[in-house]
């Protein structure tokens, strides 16, 4: 097999054509007139969200294949126009399966190095079925690596979406009577970890797609209810910011739901920003997908920040490129380079800081390795530790 990586010198003259190439602006252009003044002790914890879906599992492999991991979308990827940035392989973690310990530790030090507060590990859980555990599992036994982590249930039906047929449910999530009770005799456990991530003094608990949950605000107080007889009686639910036509709308501020804050979930709410406009160069010719401009999104998003009065985290993204699992039918942001999520991470920051209502707040981050949908942090072979070096920038 040809060996892909690059050389360092041209990897170098990539990284200074990417940063200051079309769009980009010299960081840190995200001062605004009307910038509110901000607190400069307000902590930020940045939260990477992370998939555990690097390793095998029976489900996959009656549903996709024997050996089935994420992984098997990230090779099969084609570029489908010139300067589409794919396939996109990684650099110092390789190709690795999360049930070595070893790798999770070396996650965690990167994480650690350069300055990412905690993982939220998406949690699959079916009325009492779980999948993709283990390696959770595993650090809750290990207590290894010593590293603060929080769970973001990904409470959504398991569907062949992945590959534009949606409608195939694999796995259904049903909300069962006794549902509440259940889950939060699951995770109780977890929230008692001393590594489990404290907001002020509070486990955060993340729920995807709170709207999908049948009479949701109700679902939510009962949810609190045995939570508290678990032994978890002060937990801090928040909600992601996400709109699904199945789904009932959100209420406008989380208290009407009964959830304490709502987070940001990029790319949902941003997808019309800034579509591109350029030409695409020998674009394949059954690529029927939509193409956004990363770098005028991230100017649209900073550009229309508006400080809001209520429990709220802001989120960004690294990029996203869903081309690898859904092949011509992906949707993708051109031109994400490690200069410009730079400069969303920084004015993101200072904008939570403005914004904040207690000691503590957040960022979130997608993601720290979803490879199949181009938004990750870890190293790749164009920009080696480049989105990790820009966490690090934004956040000095």
């Amino acid at each position: 097999m040809q060996d892909r990586r690059p050389n360092p010198l041209r990897r170098g003259f990539l990284w200074l054509a990417r940063r200051f190439g079309r769009g980009s602006q010299a960081w840190p252009a995200v001062a605004r007139p009307d910038e509110p003044a901000v607190n400069a002790s307000t902590k930020v914890h940045i939260i990477a969200n992370y998939l555990p879906q690097f390793h095998p599992i029976p489900e996959n492999d009656q549903w996709w294949g024997p050996g089935f991991t994420e992984w098997t979308n990230v090779v099969r990827a084609v570029p489908q126009f010139s300067g589409h940035r794919q396939p996109r392989f990684p650099a110092d973690l390789g190709f690795y399966d999360l049930r070595l310990a070893e790798v999770r530790e070396a996650q965690a030090n990167l994480a650690r190095q350069y300055g990412i507060t905690a993982f939220s590990y998406y949690y699959y859980w079916f009325d009492g079925r779980r999948i993709l555990s283990r390696p959770l599992d595993e650090v809750l036994v290990t207590g290894k690596p010593d590293f603060p982590f929080m769970i973001c249930w990904a409470n959504e039906p398991w569907t062949r979406n992945w590959d534009g047929l949606g409608n195939e449910i694999l796995l259904p999530q049903n909300y069962k009577p006794g549902w509440a009770a259940a889950f939060a005799a699951d995770i109780a456990p977890i929230l008692a970890d001393p590594r489990y991530l404290r907001l002020n003094g509070k486990p955060v608990l993340a729920i995807y797609r709170v709207m999908h949950i049948p009479d949701a605000k109700q679902a939510v107080q009962r949810l609190r209810e045995v939570l508290a007889q678990q032994g978890s009686p002060d937990v801090h639910i928040i909600a992601a910011k996400v709109q699904f036509e199945d789904d009932g709308a959100l209420p406008p501020q989380a208290v009407d739901l009964g959830v304490d804050a709502y987070f940001e979930f990029p790319p949902h709410g941003i997808f019309g920003k800034r579509l591109w406009h350029g030409k695409l160069p020998g674009r394949s010719k059954n690529f029927a997908g939509a193409v956004n401009d990363y770098p005028a999104t991230v100017d649209a998003v900073v550009s229309e920040f508006s400080r809001v009065t209520s429990p709220y985290y802001r989120g960004v993204m690294t990029g996203w490129d869903n081309t690898p699992r859904r092949r011509a039918r992906g949707w993708l942001f051109h031109d994400a380079t490690p200069a410009h999520f730079q400069r969303w991470l920084r004015a993101t920051i200072i904008q939570a800081r403005a914004e904040a209502w207690s000691p503590e707040t957040a960022v979130f981050i997608n993601a720290w390795n979803e490879w199949a949908e181009g938004a990750y942090l870890e190293p790749d072979s164009d920009f080696g530790r480049g989105w990790l070096e820009a966490v690090a920038a934004a956040t000095r």
